[in-house]
């Protein structure tokens, strides 16, 4: 286990609900952080106060920052350890998620390192759609990534960095809303290495309702275009992150209209027992990974319950992409608001 200081930072913006269980989860570590930094950023209720009753140190702003990144920067000035930890003021640790993540980045040389993310309660629709999704993306796309030394996104949720290399860059990126993305691109083309830590196990708060969801998907929708539109000259020079943007842009781009519509031509024209037999090797292909991700979790029966609701997601993440990218690209009308996705 690595002993060298790491600084949990954590950026809040009314989070009296969370942040407690948060806080919580850091105490009983098996790696204790050397310190926790709360960046209060002007809440109006009393996650400051909380916080600092629970041993955090806590830094208040003079105005709201406006932006997730904006809190982390006002924190990340006042970081002195070798090691930073960013973490959601709603997501919970597993006991060794600290050690796990650490060690992976030690091990690895790694400037960033991500870990798996699972929802902290799987009840409504919406939380199990997220669920079955993370089960496919960080039990089967993220570990390839991961193989080649390029995972896509380092998940800013939960993300370990080397202190001296977020400064080097700047700080946190604030020209998108999806500043965990933009800030891994900019690692990649600064010749740093990213790295997945499937054993660092956290516990972010989900979009229980459509409301929330819908928040979550266009921050997470027009981040990924403002991304490719800052960024995506540049990162045609780094061949292997290359090769993973252009696939999960085609994805999002294409795949949910070949699902939705030229599938059902295809039946129409050849006959319909073709529409059954290709959506059945779709179920497959999906179902399978997210089973297998399950059952290695312990968790094959809440896997197998939310199965059916990855359609609903895949869906909206298809609207909420187009939309995005002819917002972002035709009217020219960039995000610039953090919605907040629960």
């Amino acid at each position: 286990m690595s002993q060298t200081a790491v600084t949990v930072l954590i950026p809040a913006h009314n989070e009296a609900a969370v942040i407690a269980d948060t806080l919580e989860s850091l105490r009983v570590q098996t790696r204790p952080p050397d310190e926790v930094i709360v960046v209060d950023d002007c809440s109006s209720d009393d996650t400051g106060l909380i916080a600092s009753r629970l041993g955090a140190r806590v830094v208040r702003p003079e105005a709201n920052t406006g932006f997730k990144a904006g809190a982390m920067n006002f924190g990340l000035s006042r970081v002195r350890s070798e090691w930073l930890v960013t973490l959601d003021a709603d997501t919970m640790l597993a006991p060794d998620a600290l050690e796990q993540i650490l060690d992976a980045a030690c091990e690895e040389g790694a400037s960033a390192t991500c870990g798996l993310v699972l929802p902290q309660r799987i009840r409504s629709l919406w939380e199990r759609a997220r669920f079955v999704e993370y089960l496919l993306a960080f039990g089967v796309f993220k570990p390839v990534q991961d193989w080649y030394r390029h995972p896509m996104v380092a998940s800013g949720c939960f993300c370990l960095y080397k202190t001296e290399k977020v400064k080097a860059l700047g700080g946190f990126p604030t020209e998108t809303v999806g500043e965990d993305l933009d800030l891994t691109w900019r690692l990649y083309l600064a010749h740093e290495p990213v790295k997945y830590a499937s054993r660092a196990i956290c516990y972010p708060v989900e979009p229980p309702n459509l409301y929330y969801m819908r928040r979550q998907l266009i921050r997470w929708s027009h981040g990924f275009v403002q991304n490719v539109r800052l960024h995506g000259r540049q990162i045609l020079g780094v061949p292997m992150l290359r090769s993973f943007v252009i696939v999960a842009f085609l994805d999002a781009l294409l795949g949910g209209l070949l699902y939705l519509f030229v599938t059902p031509l295809l039946a129409i024209a050849y006959g319909f027992r073709y529409l059954a037999a290709l959506y059945a090797v779709d179920c497959l292909i999906v179902a399978g990974p997210i089973l297998w991700k399950g059952h290695r979790l312990g968790m094959l029966r809440q896997a197998l319950a939310s199965l059916p609701f990855v359609y609903v997601l895949r869906l909206m993440n298809l609207y909420y992409f187009w939309r995005a990218l002819i917002l972002e690209c035709l009217f020219r009308r960039q995000l610039r608001v953090f919605q907040k996705g629960h």
